[in-house]
């Protein structure tokens, strides 16, 4: 009996029956995917980095390198497992040729190296250890990503010619965010082409527990070991290789909490309309006999179906989707050993998705209990008792139309029932927005001082050669007579030892100059102006517990220095660790220099960039626009397409929750429709109320979610941002989409759900609902 009755319900009430599938799938759909998605980049991501055994220490250094106090060094700590150096020569990117095209536009500092023997692997596509032949080169897999390189190119490295036999994985330097490529080729060709370029040595160590990592460091300093060069560590490899796929996965999680949010509230709109509509018989039901129990397990039952079917429905259309969603982590990464594991925490998901509706659906036919059974079989639905707005008087009014007054004061009498639609709206502008302002920031050329990089037009990096600072006055001394360039800074680091509290040492890498022409956003503080000021980049801070105003000491040979922190700031370059003064040079030694520059005509930027590159081919040169589209762009497009997406999928929920809830709420009022066509209301001024209605939570509704997405939004924005390493982060908002184009858009699309909604008032009559 259970069963005729429930499929002649939902045969008589298709659209709810299906809306309400559609919504369970969608739910069911996206909660799995997000959970095979974050279990499949953190699986693959271990199973890179177990395969390839990446370093749990690395520190880069160019220079003289002492292999026999190393050596010594690596044997007596308790801590290493094992240790080695890798060679690995810089080649300037005009002088390599693949495909016929040149690297020089690149902003990648490209390096050849051969395959380790002990650990740090370069792997190929299947996962395993490469080893090259005389004449092939395998490229990094970034570069196949982008069209750079195909298989069977012919590359030309400084007039050697070589064959691109297959593509890479580097757990160390995989993410376009990681500054340095590898390519792989074997030790006779490595030889020829050793002397093109600068050597950098890759001083390697793997600990017995990742949790020494903390002491070694520690020891490492204090041995007054080579240090020129950044420092990198595990837990930054493992974060490097997860920031873009992160980024992504985050915004699927964050919109389909939402999106599931909304699907329990439309959930609550089918039922609430399903419930209205047969207010009637559940009180004949009620007026026999029946037990609310027993009438529950009715649409329970109806609703828990619903609910199974599409939860299998989502899981399925997960496991569709998740292929193409998996494409890049797998071409990065490769395969996840916890495969099986993956599709059963999907399968979790779906199935707190089940559980969740069907309490929530229980939760919501608690109202049974509610319902008269004698008021039911008179008038054929519940009367609402009014809450509120009684102050308003339609005698007083001077305002506003009949029509838009009623309509105004009916949501503030019943504001629990618009509640829900106003909750709705309120997501909708929040999802639709935040996306938007997000890909605004990150595509806004002063995104890059977040990053712990000048807003400029120009950047050249000289580095991996000799004589740094001379090369860099060289440049500078050009750019004093171009009349192009407006102005410009040099910048160049120096490796310090800072003294901890406890009398251990921290190597810390500074860079020196004037840093109020091109500055950095500081989370905190500002920008160092006197010489007895330092500022330092987060994690610095975190790592030397200093805060601004705390006093930090510093030695560079038999000198000590006494600073005052007078600011923090954020910065993925060189591994997050570094530090910013405006003294002088204490040393000839510099690591390496960055010279940022102004243009007057910024039409300029692309030639005056090949100028310098051709005149100056020590160092790399790069638009700082081509620096961030390069660095961060598949991430810029990500966004933009996940912006896209939210705003089509919010306004298309937007027409379906409008349309359900006016259909409920015209269901609802069918005795009070009666009523006011008796007292003369036409047709037309009834739409003009329920136009009325709309408008007032959508303009409520709008502004709510607007105001949300630019505080609530901005600090989820910036706690994904903060996995790229910035820790202070503002939106940059574009006024006329924010505040103007999306309302216009929300509002258009609910208005017209509005008309389709209440449509159904025309065939209300008099006689038909108005009864003794």
């Amino acid at each position: 009996m259970f069963y005729r009755i429930i499929r002649g319900d939902m045969r008589a009430g298709r659209l709810i029956t299906l809306t309400t599938l559609l919504f369970v799938t969608a739910a069911a759909m996206l909660v799995s995917l997000s959970a095979i998605l974050t279990v499949n980049l953190t699986g693959a991501i271990d199973t890179l980095m177990t395969q390839a055994k990446t370093p749990h220490y690395m520190q880069m250094h160019s220079g003289e390198l002492d292999r026999v106090r190393l050596k010594a060094f690596a044997e007596q700590n308790s801590k290493v497992e094992a240790y080695q150096v890798l060679e690995f020569v810089n080649v300037e990117n005009a002088r390599i040729v693949i495909g016929g095209k040149s690297l020089a536009d690149n902003v990648q500092d490209n390096g050849f190296s051969t395959q380790s023997g002990k650990f740090d692997y370069l792997l190929g596509l299947d996962g395993k250890a490469i080893t090259p032949a005389d004449g092939e080169l395998y490229v990094p897999i970034a570069y196949m990503k982008d069209g750079t390189a195909k298989a069977g190119d012919t590359a030309v490295i400084d007039g050697k010619e070589l064959t691109v036999a297959g593509f890479l994985r580097d757990s160390q330097m995989n993410s376009l965010l990681a500054s340095s490529k590898r390519f792989l080729v074997s030790e006779h060709d490595y030889n020829a082409i050793q002397s093109s370029g600068s050597t950098e040595y890759l001083i390697e160590f793997r600990l017995k527990e990742l949790s020494m990592l903390g002491d070694f460091k520690n020891d490492y300093t204090s041995a007054g070991l080579e240090a020129g060069g950044p420092t990198i560590t595990y837990p930054l490899f493992k974060m490097l290789n997860a920031m873009s796929d992160g980024l992504m996965i985050a915004i699927i999680l964050l919109v389909s909490l939402l999106v599931v949010a909304i699907a329990f509230m439309c959930i609550r709109f089918t039922l609430l309309a399903t419930i209205e509509r047969d207010t009637r018989e559940i009180g004949v039901m009620k007026a026999i006999g029946l037990r609310v129990s027993d009438i529950k397990k009715l649409y329970l039952a109806k609703y828990a179906g619903i609910a199974a079917l599409g939860c299998v429905l989502g899981y399925a259309l997960s496991l569709v989707f998740r292929g193409m969603l998996l494409d890049n982590i797998r071409l990065y990464m490769g395969g996840n050993e916890k495969a099986s594991l993956t599709l059963l925490l999907g399968l979790g998901g779906v199935v707190l998705v089940f559980l969740a509706v069907t309490g929530y659906v229980n939760g919501v036919l608690g109202r049974f209990r509610r319902i008269s059974a004698a008021e039911a079989v008179r008038f054929g639905t519940v009367q609402d008792k009014s809450g509120g707005a009684k102050e308003l008087r339609l005698s007083a009014n001077r305002l506003l139309n009949t029509n838009v007054f009623l309509g105004v004061k009916d949501v503030l009498a019943r504001k629990s029932l618009y509640a829900t639609m106003l909750a709705v709206i309120i997501i909708a502008a929040f999802v639709i927005t935040v996306p938007r302002n997000l890909y605004n920031t990150i595509s806004a050329k002063s995104f890059i001082t977040y990053m712990g990089v000048g807003n400029s037009d120009l950047r050249l990096d000289i580095q991996q050669t000799d004589n740094i600072a001379a090369k860099a006055a060289e440049v500078a001394a050009v750019m004093e007579e171009d009349p192009t360039i407006s102005r410009y800074a040099v910048l160049a680091t120096e490796s310090f030892t800072a003294l901890r509290e406890d009398g251990t040492e921290e190597r810390l890498k500074i860079e020196l100059g004037d840093h109020s022409i091109f500055p950095v956003k500081y989370a905190k503080g500002r920008a160092p102006a006197a010489d007895h000021e330092i500022a330092l980049s987060v994690m610095n801070a975190e790592e030397l517990g200093k805060q601004p105003g705390d006093v930090i000491t510093l030695k560079t040979g038999a000198q000590t220095l006494e600073l005052t922190v007078c600011g923090t700031y954020s910065d993925v370059t060189n591994g997050g660790k570094t530090a910013k003064a405006a003294f002088a040079s204490q040393s000839a030694d510099v690591m390496w220099s960055v010279i940022y520059a102004e243009l007057e005509d910024k039409a300029l930027v692309g030639s005056k960039a090949g100028e310098y590159a051709d005149r100056f081919s020590f160092a790399k040169v790069s638009g700082v626009d081509e620096y961030v589209t390069k660095t961060f762009g598949s991430t810029i497009s990500s966004v933009g397409t996940a912006s896209r997406m939210s705003i089509v999928m919010m306004l298309l929920i937007s027409v379906l929750v409008t349309v359900l809830f006016l259909r409920l709420l015209v269901a609802k009022d069918r005795y009070l429709i009666a009523v006011m066509k008796s007292l003369g209301f036409t047709d037309a001024d009834l739409r003009v109320q329920y136009f009325a209605r709309a408008a007032a939570v959508l303009v409520m509704g709008i502004v709510i979610g607007t105001a949300l997405a630019n505080t609530l939004g901005e600090g989820l924005s910036g706690a994904l941002i903060r996995s790229f390493g910035a820790a202070s982060f503002k939106f940059v908002v574009d006024p006329l989409a924010a505040y103007l184009l999306i309302p216009l858009l929300l509002a258009g699309v609910v208005l017209i759900a509005t008309i389709i909604g209440t449509a159904g008032t025309g065939k209300i009559t008099i006689s038909g609902y108005i009864k003794e």
